[in-house]
């Protein structure tokens, strides 16, 4: 018998699948394995710390700027983030002096 996801809402383990989705008679859930899987993933700054939308960071290195003769220098504050899921820059962001640009958070600390 195959062994069915907990349900990520409640940890519920009484989970059972409708078609393409798992449903959770408990608290009424309902997900794929897609959805898992964007739910699972989870932004981290150079540190380990967790990000999360609307937080403010510090570069934490000179990174060279696509289309620009100036890097963004080391100690560059940015504030209110947007992660996105990407797999090579994975914070949104405007910054003061270079506009919106893409980070990638492990070049970031929180602050």
């Amino acid at each position: 018998m195959k062994q069915l996801p907990n349900c990520p809402k409640c940890n519920s383990e009484y989970t059972y699948e409708d078609g393409l989705f798992f449903v959770c008679p408990e608290c009424a859930h309902e997900w794929n394995e897609e959805t898992m899987k964007s739910e699972e993933r989870v932004h981290k700054d150079a540190n380990g710390n967790i990000l999360k939308d609307g937080d403010s960071v510090t570069v934490i290195k000179d990174l060279k700027v696509k289309g620009s003769s100036n890097p963004l220098k080391m100690g560059t504050k940015i504030k209110n983030i947007k992660l996105i899921d990407a797999d090579d820059h994975n914070i949104d962001c405007k910054i003061d002096g270079f506009g919106a640009m893409k980070v990638t958070s492990i070049y970031v600390r929180k602050i």
